[in-house]
């Protein structure tokens, strides 16, 4: 999901304009200052979320799971 941007200074002149914007699309605004970005505004995400639920589509193909894992890989985690 691509963010928009904002100046500080746009933000600061439309704020409730770009407050209803993310509530209604649940997309993210970067407010920057001189091009550099220097804040997110999104919309709030409560933490009453389940673990398992943070973890939902990280892992996106394993597709041997019963395979040995090489000796290097181990030894390089040591």
């Amino acid at each position: 999901m691509a963010s928009k941007q904002a100046s500080k200074s746009v933000f600061k002149a439309k704020a409730l304009d770009y407050f209803r914007q993310i509530e209604a699309s649940g997309e993210s605004v970067i407010v920057t200052d001189h091009g550099k970005p220097v804040l997110e505004v999104r919309p709030y995400r409560g933490i009453g979320r389940q673990p398992l639920d943070l973890l939902k589509n990280s892992l996106i193909r394993y597709d041997n799971p019963t395979d040995p894992v090489a000796a290097d890989i181990w030894e390089a985690a040591q």
